[in-house]
C-alpha cells in the first residue's frame, strides 16, 4: 500500500519528463494563431475589396472601371434618397431598441419571480430566437394581410386597415422586430439578475423598503452593465436589419421602410451599380464604427460604476 501511494505522489525525475523537440516549442505558437489569421483574413479581405469598389465605377454596364475616387461618395451623400434611407435606419434602429430593451426588462423581472406560469413562460420565450428572421417575416405578412389577415380579424379592424401602407409599414415593421427579438434583451436582462447577491435585498427587506426602492436604487444600477450589452447588441444589429424588412415590404411602399443595407442591396444586386452599392455599406460601417465605440465606451464606464471603482 505504501509503494504504491509513495508511486502516485512522487514527482518524476528529469529523465521521465517528455522532451519536446526545439523546433516544434518554436512552432506551437504560430500553429495556435492559424485560427485567428484565416479569421481576420476572412474578414478583412472582403471589407477591403468593398472599399476599393466604393473608388471605381464599376457596374454591369462598365465592366472595365477605372478609379474615380471620391466620386461615388459625394454621389451617394448628395441623394435624396439616401437621406431618407439614414432617417429610416435611424427611426427605427432607436425605437425597435427602446421598446425591446424596456419589454425586456419588464420580462426579466416578471420572469425572476419564482411561480410554475413564470417557469413556463420562460421556456415558452424562446421560441421568436428559434425562428429565423425571414421565416418570421413571412408569418408577420400573412398575418397582416387586410384580407385574410388575422390580426384584422382578432381586433375588429375589418379588411380596410392595411398594416403595410405607406404610413404604417415602418411602425409594423419594428413590431415584428420587437417580437422576434425582446426574448433576447429579456433572457440577458433575467441572467444579469439571477447572478446578484442576496444579502442588500435581503437586509432592504427587514428595513422596510418598498419594491419600487430597492429596484431603483440596488437592482438597477447592478444590472445597468447587463441592460447596457443588450443595448449594443440590439442597436448594432438593428442598424444592419435586411432580412425581415425585406420579406415584409422590400424596402417600400416607396421608400417607407428603405434602410441603408435595402440601399446597398437595390443598387449592388438589383440596380447592378456596385461601386455605388459598396459605397452605402462603407457608409454603414463608418455609422456602426463610430456608434459601437460610443456604446462601449459608456459600458466600460457603467461596469467600473457598478464595480465601484468610478463615483
Amino acid at each position: 500500500m505504501s509503494r504504491s501511494v509513495e508511486a502516485v505522489t512522487r514527482t518524476p525525475t528529469a529523465a521521465e519528463v517528455p522532451t519536446v523537440s526545439p523546433w516544434r516549442r518554436r512552432l506551437r505558437p504560430y500553429l495556435l494563431s492559424v485560427p485567428a489569421v484565416v479569421v481576420v483574413v476572412g474578414i478583412l479581405y472582403p471589407f477591403v475589396v468593398g472599399a476599393y469598389y466604393s473608388l471605381l465605377n464599376y457596374a454591369a454596364v462598365n465592366p472595365n472601371p477605372h478609379f474615380v475616387g471620391l466620386q461615388n461618395f459625394a454621389s451617394v451623400l448628395g441623394d435624396e434618397v439616401f437621406w431618407s434611407s439614414v432617417g429610416t435606419t435611424g427611426v427605427f434602429a432607436v425605437v425597435a431598441t427602446v421598446v425591446e430593451t424596456v419589454l425586456g426588462v419588464g420580462l426579466a423581472l416578471l420572469l425572476n419571480r419564482a411561480s410554475t406560469v413564470g417557469r413556463l413562460f420562460e421556456k415558452v420565450l424562446i421560441l421568436p430566437l428559434m425562428i429565423a428572421p425571414v421565416i418570421a417575416g413571412v408569418i408577420w405578412k400573412l398575418m397582416f394581410n387586410p384580407q385574410f389577415g388575422v390580426l384584422n380579424h382578432i381586433l375588429g379592424l375589418g379588411n380596410t386597415f392595411d398594416w403595410l401602407s405607406q404610413s404604417n409599414a415602418l411602425w409594423s415593421v419594428i413590431l415584428v422586430d420587437t417580437w422576434i427579438y425582446t426574448p433576447f434583451v429579456a433572457i440577458l436582462v433575467l441572467a444579469g439578475i439571477r447572478s446578484l447577491p442576496r444579502e442588500p435585498f435581503e437586509a432592504s427587506e427587514v428595513d422596510g423598503a418598498s419594491w419600487f426602492f430597492m429596484f431603483r436604487k440596488l437592482m438597477l444600477p447592478m444590472i445597468w452593465p447587463y441592460i447596457l450589452v443588450a443595448v449594443i447588441f440590439r442597436f448594432m444589429d438593428n442598424l444592419k436589419v435586411f432580412d425581415h424588412i425585406y420579406v415584409l415590404t422590400a424596402g417600400g411602399p416607396g421608400v417607407a421602410t428603405r434602410s441603408l443595407q435595402i440601399g446597398a442591396f437595390e443598387d449592388s444586386i438589383i440596380n447592378l451599380n456596385y461601386s455605388r452599392g459598396s459605397t452605402y455599406m462603407l457608409l454603414l460601417w463608418i455609422v456602426v464604427f463610430i456608434t459601437a465605440r460610443i456604446l462601449v465606451g459608456v459600458l466600460g464606464k457603467a461596469q467600473r460604476r457598478a464595480a465601484g471603482a468610478e463615483s
